[in-house]
């Protein structure tokens, strides 16, 4: 085994411009009253990543430019399509109408586990919300469905943005049926 090279990971990788015309996979962010700039710009970087369709930011989420945003999203605000509404309500309205169900990464009493979501849940897009307080409960009750991830230590969740890269993943490890 050995290190690939920068070159070599590159090699593989899209440009900018060519990123622009591939198929995005059918999965959507909502980052609702995210308080850290710094978890913005992880979560524009993993969803870059993961090629998702469109990330929104809503209520007092930070939105670039931010230099703090670039900080950890290393340049991925300009390859990730996304979109600013102090309201998320409106944009879950037209998602909803697009056919894409909507998830919240959330614990309650009818989350299921990230990892059992099938390809039948798809288009879908995860809510995020508050890293303190979590998903707003008006949120919730327009959601369709929610997942969590199950915890086993003395801890009960995960930085939002690290909760977000775990549940982004594997959405599209299930839609691309591997």
């Amino acid at each position: 085994m050995r290190k690939l090279t920068h070159d070599e990971i590159a090699k593989n990788r899209f440009g900018a411009e060519q990123l622009k015309n591939e198929i995005r996979f059918p999965i959507y962010g909502l980052l609702d009253n995210i308080r850290s700039l710094y978890n913005v710009g992880s979560i524009f970087r993993t969803a870059d990543g993961a090629r998702l369709t469109k990330l929104f930011l809503s209520g007092y989420t930070p939105y670039p430019p931010r230099k703090e945003i670039e900080k950890t999203a290393l340049g991925a605000t300009t390859t990730v399509p996304w979109e600013y509404h102090h309201d998320p309500l409106p944009v879950i309205h037209h998602l909803k109408s697009q056919g894409v169900r909507i998830c919240v990464l959330e614990h309650t009493d009818k989350s299921l586990p990230y990892h059992s979501l099938t390809k039948d849940d798809f288009p879908l897009c995860i809510i995020v919300g508050n890293e303190i307080t979590g998903v707003s409960k008006d949120l919730m009750l327009h959601s369709d469905m929610a997942i969590d991830i199950p915890m086993y230590g003395m801890k009960q969740s995960l930085n939002a943005a690290v909760a977000f890269g775990i549940a982004i993943f594997d959405c599209v490890r299930i839609f691309k049926g591997d």
